[in-house]
């Protein structure tokens, strides 16, 4: 486990990301001791597929007529 202070964790964050990603524990800690912990986030992404929104949207037929909610400020 590796300690760096604001200042040190600053200057090497490449190198600590680098760290955290491969496994060690890297805790960084301000001037009031409070701590936090660099942990690596794995992001999974789900493959998208064309055409899966098929019949789940309905378009009204008028769905581009104006609307007459704002007659009084057009004319």
């Amino acid at each position: 486990m590796e300690r760096y202070s604001i200042r040190d964790a600053q200057d090497h964050l490449q190198k600590l990301i680098e760290d955290a990603q491969h496994g060690k524990t890297v805790l960084i800690r301000d001037d009031h001791d409070r701590v936090v912990q660099l942990v690596p986030v794995e992001q999974t992404r789900k493959s998208r597929r064309a055409g899966s929104a098929r019949g789940q949207i309905e378009m009204a037929a008028d769905f581009d007529a104006p609307l007459t909610d704002f007659d009084e400020y057009a004319g």
